[in-house]
This record gives structure tokens, C-alpha cells and sequence, in this order.
């Protein structure tokens, strides 16, 4: 893994607090990276906590229009939606900007720069050839994320790995039974089921990652 991320980084690994090549002048006049990316632009239950609370819509409202679901690794995840001649992405507006900016997800906050899942850490790198502006200047990575609560974030985000991989394991054993049983479950659990805007995140994940165990048990082995 860490081969094949040397391949396409600088060769550094980066921490919240150090300083990343990655800052693109708002990104004037490109939008490059917001055409054409398929079904890569995964959300996770955080993204949909801040677009369902954000936009005042459900998850199945977004599922309606600006988000699709597809199978990865045999299990269920949703991403955003690319649509027009263009393959663009749907939250872009007429002047080639991000109409959601302050609620994209952390896939789009965290670009140019990629996550390594680690021992139960998020460290990052940046992906060498990905951006195509040039003349980027340094940036802190933290400020790069934009993203409240960095520390319990990264402690989600490493337990959402994790709860996946565990469900990769289980829908791949061969077993369609247990894989749709699965699948359905923390669809349900995560994204269908409505978050409150108000309330912390992170205490409304916590309390349903307690019922997920019950389905996954033992995935935390997996950190």
C-alpha cells in the first residue's frame, strides 16, 4: 500500500499540523477535478449529516436528484452525482463553481491530497499529478480540511474504515445472504436514517456504531 502511494505522491507523509504544496488560489477559473470522477466521490455518514442538515433535504430526497448509490468492494456506498455532456459534478454551478462549498464532503476537502488508514490513524499525502494547477503554495494541512473537531473526526474516520472493511470481509465470504443482510443494515443505519442537524455527529454515530457491532462484531480489530 504504501508502495503504491509512493508512486504517485511526493514521497512525504503529512500530519494535520504540517505544511502541504496543495493551496490553488481558491481554484480560479479550474474545475477540473469536479468533471468526470465517476462514482469516486464517496460520501460517508458525515458528508450526509452535513448535506441532509445543510440543505434542509433527507437522504433519500438527495438520492432523488445529486446522489447515487453503487457497490464497492461488495458493499452499498454512496457517492455524488456527475451529470451532463461533461460528466459534471451536479453541486457545480453555471460559473464552474462548487454551489455547496461550505457543505462538500471530505473527499473534495481533502483533494489534491489522499488518507492513509493506519493503525487506527489518518495521515496524509498529496497525489502528485492530480491537481492541475500549477504554482500551488503551501498550506497547513488542518486548515486545508476545514473541518471542526479535527481530532474526533479523525477517530471517525478511522472507525468507518474500519466498520467497512469489516463488512467488505463478510459480503465477499461468498455468503449473498449475509452480504444483502449487511449491506441493507448499515444502509439503513448510517444514511437512511435521518441525522439531526442540531446534534453533535459524533454522538449520534457513536451511539449507532454501537448497534452496527452487533451485525460486525469484532470489527474494531480491524483499527
Amino acid at each position: 500500500m504504501l508502495q503504491e502511494i509512493a508512486e504517485i505522491s511526493d514521497g512525504k507523509i503529512y500530519g494535520v499540523n504540517d505544511m502541504v504544496k496543495a493551496a490553488c488560489n481558491d481554484c480560479e477559473g479550474c474545475h477540473s477535478c469536479c468533471e468526470g470522477m465517476g462514482d469516486t466521490v464517496l460520501l460517508d455518514p458525515y458528508d450526509v449529516w452535513r448535506l441532509t442538515g445543510g440543505l434542509g433535504k433527507s437522504f433519500e430526497e438527495l438520492l432523488a436528484a445529486e446522489v447515487e448509490l453503487h457497490v464497492e468492494n461488495g458493499v452499498i456506498v454512496p457517492n455524488l452525482k456527475m451529470a451532463g455532456e461533461n460528466n459534471r459534478c451536479v453541486f457545480l454551478n453555471k460559473a464552474g463553481r462548487c454551489s455547496i462549498h461550505t457543505l462538500r464532503p471530505g473527499l473534495c476537502r481533502v483533494f489534491p491530497l489522499g488518507r492513509i488508514y493506519e493503525d487506527g490513524n489518518v495521515t496524509y499525502f498529496l497525489q502528485r499529478e492530480a491537481c492541475k494547477k500549477s504554482n500551488r503554495t503551501k498550506v497547513k494541512v488542518s486548515k486545508w480540511l476545514d473541518t471542526p473537531e479535527l481530532k474526533k473526526y479523525h477517530c471517525f474516520l478511522a472507525d468507518w474504515h474500519s466498520l467497512k472493511k469489516a463488512a467488505e470481509q463478510i459480503c465477499n465470504a461468498g455468503e449473498e445472504n449475509s452480504a444483502k443482510t449487511v449491506n441493507l443494515f448499515l444502509l439503513n443505519l448510517f444514511f437512511r436514517k435521518p441525522y439531526e442537524a442540531e446534534k453533535n455527529f459524533f454522538e449520534q454515530f457513536y451511539e449507532r456504531i454501537q448497534q452496527a457491532e452487533t451485525v460486525l462484531p469484532g470489527y474494531r480489530e480491524n483499527l
